[in-house]
């Protein structure tokens, strides 16, 4: 049976569509519609690819968003005080820090800086702290790794008991990931560049989430028959036969996968697009709770 190909833009756009309604139907109750602050730092062309993608996702879901673009150069003060304001401003009820920082920023300063309530990116240490407990709840989970479990429930994956392999260890993705699939009843191995034996670790996995950030670093033979492969990686390679000269591949190999596993996420078209989406979720949520708390 050919493995089944996990569309993220699909899923994306229906859920898309139900949190454009869900923002018109706050919008209407509020006065105002949902907002998002986003703070960016320095010129790295991805970062800020990202955030504009962010900013046009809010949109055309009926979500306010504003930005502090600041240079590189910024200082640790100067990227406070842009959190600080976005903290202060009613009508924003979800705050993104786009990571990485530059060096020179304390990044751990900045993630607690950023109010609790508006956490939606759920880096606060407080929300990954409240991730990692048993019996307790963030009152938001970070946006890839929970794209990563929407993508799980729509195949319907089983998670009760299963074995799964978080390839990567990152407190962006590979951590938060990790810890979701335990709630979820998994048992949760993690793998990384010290890990011995590394592809034997991955072939025990009936689910593996690809997050190393390597171009197809994940062969085929690394895999279970019948695993399910959630595809984290979006590695830009050089091919001369592109019109561009360069596409997107992930983590796996992914043609080396297709006659192995039972069902594998795009690259590109996966888990990204899910990502925004779930961050628009989250600015959604924080906006409902605010109001409610009034």
């Amino acid at each position: 049976m050919a493995a089944q190909i996990i569309d993220g833009t699909v899923i994306a756009e229906r859920l898309r569509a139900e949190i454009a309604q869900e923002a018109a139907r706050y919008a209407a109750q509020a006065g105002h519609p949902p907002g998002l602050g986003v703070v960016l730092v320095g010129d790295n062309p991805a970062s800020a690819s990202y955030v504009r993608m962010k900013r046009r996702a809010c949109e055309r879901a009926g979500l306010h968003s504003v930005g502090h673009l600041l240079p590189a150069t910024a200082t640790q003060a100067e990227v406070e005080a842009a959190v600080n304001d976005l903290n202060d401003t009613p009508a924003i009820h979800g705050i993104l820090v786009q990571l990485p920082l530059p060096d020179h920023i304390d990044e751990e300063t900045i993630l607690r800086l950023v109010s609790l309530d508006k956490d939606v990116d759920g880096f606060h240490p407080i929300n990954i702290g409240a991730l990692a407990m048993k019996g307790r709840d963030p009152l938001f989970t970070p946006a890839t790794p929970t794209g990563v479990m929407v993508m799980l429930r729509e195949i319907e994956a089983p998670l009760t008991g299963a074995n799964a392999v978080v390839v990567g260890r990152s407190n962006i993705v590979g951590l938060p990931v990790a810890l979701m699939l335990l709630k979820a009843n998994a048992t949760v191995t993690i793998v990384h560049s010290r890990t011995r034996d590394l592809a034997a670790v991955i072939r025990g996995g009936d689910i593996v989430i690809a997050a190393i950030g390597r171009p197809e670093f994940i062969r085929g033979a690394w895999l279970k028959p019948g695993a399910v492969v959630i595809d984290v990686g979006t590695n830009k390679i050089d091919d001369p036969a592109s019109e561009r000269g360069y596409r997107y591949v992930g983590d796996v190999a992914f043609e080396e996968a297709l006659p192995v596993v039972s069902a594998i996420s795009k690259v590109p078209g996966g888990v990204g697009p899910l990502t925004i989406t779930m961050l628009l979720d989250n600015t959604l949520k924080a906006a409902w709770r605010t109001l409610e708390s009034r």
